[in-house]
């Protein structure tokens, strides 16, 4: 009769593991990305060669769509999604944080496509006007380093606003209802809000901040996946290069996407760097940099080492 228990509780533990095999298979089969209502991705999604190339290796994607950077990265953190794109200030958030994080690729600069809005009759009519005033920003989002900046620019401190942090559906209502003097927000939002509420720009990045947009993963996975990350960037990359030639195709493409008109997807869309590259030195320098100024501000509560969450390509990949 022990005989017989043992046996069956061997059968048990054998069948566990092969379920649990099958189950690690098969995440490790799925590549799952976090996108936001804007950037290539969005195109990249719509036309399905990612899931065609990555088929060919056994690879399902899955998409998810987060309202914001630091939502996405929190998606990356706690294991919800493998990939995803933000801006160039949640990831040093989510560094400072500890989210075990990887820096794969960037687009270049788009200075113009976020802004500090105010309403269109607004009496604000430059950033030094906004000293105890009530400023809308998403916290930790691209935009947040913009302010920071555009601030310095003017001869203002950070302490010298009264910073309202929200996502951008609830910026959009405040600033509607004029619950805040100003907004600093990005692209489609930004465009939507000059196109729909005719709400003035004070400041854009022109001559302050970049702007990039950073492709990251978690640590794990890209170690892993060294080749669907290649190919990945590669797909974007692609994209990015048709866009760049394509743009009145491209706004017809992402306009119904997003839910926005041709008008403003276009502008949105024109206001967008193409071409993903994996990270160069000076992009980690111009990364550092900001990953500083948010220490100096005491907003992340230690220094950060930026070019020990770069992935390096492996030399196949990096040649593609």
């Amino acid at each position: 009769m022990r005989t017989i228990t043992l046996r069956r509780s061997l059968v048990a533990l054998l069948a566990a593991a092969i379920s649990f095999g099958a189950i690690t298979q098969a995440q490790a089969e799925t590549l799952r990305i976090g996108y936001q209502k804007y950037g290539t991705l969005v195109l990249l999604k719509a036309k399905g060669t990612l899931e065609k190339r990555l088929a060919e290796q056994g690879v399902e994607v899955k998409w998810t769509e987060f309202p914001g950077g630091p939502q996405l990265l929190e998606g990356l953190n706690v294991g919800s999604v493998d990939f995803g794109v933000t801006g160039e200030t949640p990831p040093v958030f989510a560094q400072a944080a500890g989210a075990d994080l990887l820096y794969v690729a960037h687009e270049p600069p788009a200075p113009t496509g976020e802004a500090i809005l105010v309403p269109k009759d607004s009496a604000i009519k430059s950033v030094s006007e906004l000293k105890g005033k009530k400023v809308a920003l998403n916290k930790g989002s691209n935009v947040h380093y913009l302010l920071v900046r555009a601030l310095e620019d003017a001869g203002l401190k950070y302490s010298d606003i009264q910073p309202v942090y929200l996502p951008p559906a609830d910026a959009r209502a405040a600033f509607e209802r004029g619950s805040v003097d100003a907004w600093v927000i990005w692209d489609p939002f930004q465009s939507a809000a000059e196109h729909q509420l005719q709400a003035r720009s004070l400041r854009d990045g022109s001559g302050l901040v970049d702007n990039h947009q950073f492709y990251l993963a978690t640590r794990p996975y890209a170690e892993k996946n060294p080749q669907v990350i290649g190919v990945l960037v590669e797909e974007i990359r692609g994209v990015g290069e048709w866009v760049k030639g394509n743009l009145d195709e491209a706004t017809s493409q992402v306009a119904p996407l997003i839910g926005l008109s041709p008008e403003i997807t276009r502008q949105a869309v024109e206001r967008q760097g193409y071409g993903a590259q994996f990270i160069t030195p000076e992009v980690i320098t111009a990364q550092q940099k900001i990953a500083d100024t948010f220490t100096d501000l005491k907003l992340i509560p230690k220094k950060l080492s930026i070019k020990d969450v770069i992935w390096t390509p492996p030399a196949k990949v990096a040649q593609q």
